[in-house]
């Protein structure tokens, strides 16, 4: 096992220990877990269930609908 040690500002470490105590895990647990998930290049489960949510949000294989004014000469 190695060990690590990261300089947080005071904001980012309160995120990280709301984070972890919401999750009933030690911040190290939650912080390996962290960078696992970062490099597994996987969209978070979360995210997925997002999927088919917004009626109006375009496809990429949907053409493109321009609706801005064109640009002057």
């Amino acid at each position: 096992m190695h060990k690590l040690t990261l300089d947080l500002d005071d904001v980012t470490y309160g995120l990280l220990e709301q984070a972890a105590k919401a999750q009933g895990m030690s911040k190290s647990r939650w912080m390996a877990l962290a960078i696992q998930d970062h490099f597994r290049g996987e969209w978070p489960q979360d995210c997925l269930e997002l999927a088919g949510r917004f009626a109006d949000f375009p496809l990429c294989n949907e053409p493109a609908q321009l609706t801005a004014a064109p640009l002057p000469p």
